[in-house]
């Protein structure tokens, strides 16, 4: 069995947990691993705002994501890091 359709298996299951609510869903959200990825989305969402009011358009999530992680994601997680003090998970 190849690892992809390992790991394809493993996620209907991983998911039914998640949706079924209670501790497990808790866990994530309590996460600092979840904390981040919902931090980062919002930065990546403010930079689409930002961009897309300067381009006079809607730049679309994909060409935020790419421009944010190419131009600002290095420094902002160094800054976070430093700010919150989780230096150790650089």
């Amino acid at each position: 069995m190849s690892s992809i359709s390992a790991s394809s298996q493993a996620s209907p299951n991983a998911a039914a947990q998640l949706s079924a609510g209670g501790h497990n869903a808790d866990l994530v959200k309590d996460s600092l691993l979840y904390r981040e990825f919902l931090a980062e989305r919002d930065e990546i969402l403010r930079h689409k705002w930002i961009e897309s009011e300067k381009a006079g358009h809607d730049i679309g999530f994909e060409k935020a994501l790419l421009d944010w992680i190419l131009r600002y994601r290095s420094n902002w997680r160094l800054q976070r890091h430093q700010e919150v003090g989780m230096s150790r998970m650089i």
